[in-house]
């Protein structure tokens, strides 16, 4: 079986995953763990479900998701896989932490990146990279077909859509990236965004206004 734990972390409220089966092979995606207290919560929980966590993944490399980064490297020595479009935030992270006040670790490189297209392994588990760049210019989004499960980074939330007015983001893109590769995934997909609530992609298709107005 394939499960899905989320933590709410640091002063933006991003939603970091902990994706595992039964045998506790394990995933993170987003660690936007901060302070000490984050940090144990995340590692308690690793260690009471015996967890082995395998990957670190990350949807986008804006702050609040890569905050973790580095206590991820330094605990379970696993290093960064992201799309290397979005390298560019990595490598500014002590500045933009600067910019909002927030005291950041500068994180680890990743060594491998991750492209539109691949098929990512979690034991008997796929998931489809998608390409969904606007908030940044590497977003990507991970798709599990079976499980009809979506993690949409910051692309898209319940009732709205990720801020396109950060540096190197793209209002239209944003939008063409939500409709021509999520959307058409059906309307009963699970989406877990970076923030917020669960929803689907057939509530966001009838009621999201940023996707409604004629964009």
């Amino acid at each position: 079986m394939l499960y899905l734990k989320s933590f709410t972390f640091n002063a933006f409220q991003e939603n970091t995953y902990l994706i595992y089966t039964d045998t506790g092979n394990a995933w993170i995606i987003d660690p936007g763990n901060h302070s000490a207290t984050e940090n144990e919560l995340l590692k308690s929980f690793i260690k009471e479900k015996n967890l082995n966590l395998s990957r670190l993944l990350l949807t986008h490399g804006h702050i609040d998701h890569v905050l973790g980064n580095k206590f991820i490297f330094d605990t379970y020595g696993l290093l960064p896989e992201m799309h290397r479009e979005d390298l560019y935030f990595l490598e500014r992270m002590t500045q933009s932490g600067a910019t909002y006040g927030v005291k950041a670790e500068a994180s680890p490189m990743p060594e491998k990146y991750i492209n539109e297209g691949e098929v990512l392994k979690l034991d008997d588990y796929q998931f489809d990279v998608f390409f969904t760049p606007g908030h940044s210019p590497g977003s990507v989004s991970f798709y599990n077909k079976n499980n009809r499960l979506l993690i949409s980074g910051d692309v898209l939330f319940k009732g709205s859509v990720g801020r396109s007015d950060l540096p190197r983001g793209d209002h239209q893109q944003l939008i063409s990236s939500i409709k021509d590769k999520l959307l058409v995934l059906g309307d009963d997909i699970k989406v877990y965004s970076g923030h917020g609530n669960i929803t689907t992609t057939g509530e966001e298709k009838l009621n999201n206004p940023f996707l409604n107005n004629g964009n």
